[in-house]
């Protein structure tokens, strides 16, 4: 396919943030349903009636709004060839989902040669929208309020630190565990607050470091125009910047060297 149209950052994202919207109706309408279907992919993560629904729809919106970008998403892989693709998690935290627990979303970015530019996580059962786009800054909505700007921490000491793993499971399977915890042994505290709603409160300045291992480029993509925008970094535990590699590290960007280096052991 050829390249899109100059459409400005301010375009995409407010395509972004009407997948959001449609994206929430969707998965709040089978959240908590008696008849939510539940199936075992093959790597043994399962998938929801939901996942796939909201997934269809945003495919089928970008088919319209945007069509001559590519699209990767979790549930249906990868649709086109084009320097812009959109990058869909249709329910970041499916096993939260499928038992009850409000932490999940919608994860939808655009990535333009390789690099984030536009970012929306939408966490319905929590009452929150997030998003950042290259320019425009980090952005939260609560309960459909009126938005406002956010902004990673001033926390420029591990010892006063906030440190989010997420999985102790996929640290140990990755051979990180021991640098894990020798990390954790060093900040003020840690929690395990899982999968987008970590990220987003390092973009809020809540918590000051989050990581995690075996996460796919749908898991990290949307993260990053949030964070960045928000004054933070985000890369893979080695420092890269890929979105293949299977980690990822986010901080309040002070704190962020200092974190990989002592990940590095």
């Amino acid at each position: 396919m050829s390249d899109s149209p100059d459409y400005t950052v301010a375009d995409d994202l407010a395509v972004a943030l009407t997948l959001a919207a449609e994206a929430d109706l969707i998965a709040m309408d089978r959240y908590l349903s008696q008849d939510l279907g539940i199936q075992l992919k093959a790597d043994k993560s399962i998938v929801t009636d939901a996942d796939t629904r909201v997934e269809r729809m945003i495919r089928a919106h970008l088919a319209e709004a945007r069509p001559e970008d590519a699209v990767l998403g979790e549930e249906f892989g990868s649709e086109g060839s084009s320097r812009r693709q959109w990058i869909v998690d249709p329910i970041d935290g499916t096993s939260n989902f499928a038992r009850g627990v409000p932490i999940w979303g919608a994860l939808i970015a655009l990535v333009v040669d390789g690099v984030p530019v536009v970012g929306v996580v939408s966490a319905p059962a929590l009452g929150r929208r997030w998003w950042g786009a290259s320019g425009h800054g980090a952005w939260l909505q609560q309960d459909g309020g009126e938005p406002h700007r956010i902004r990673v921490s001033g926390v420029d000491s591990l010892t006063e630190a906030t440190l989010s793993y997420n999985n102790l499971q996929t640290w140990d399977q990755y051979g990180y565990l021991d640098r894990l915890v020798a990390l954790a042994r060093g900040v003020g505290r840690t929690r395990a607050f899982g999968d987008l709603w970590s990220y987003m409160l390092v973009a809020e300045g809540a918590i000051d470091i989050a990581g995690e291992f075996d996460v796919k480029p749908w898991d990290i993509a949307a993260l990053v125009p949030i964070v960045a925008e928000a004054g933070g970094r985000v890369t893979t535990v080695t420092g890269g910047t890929a979105l293949d590699e299977l980690s990822v590290v986010a901080s309040n960007g002070l704190l962020h060297d200092e974190v990989l280096a002592a990940l590095a052991g």
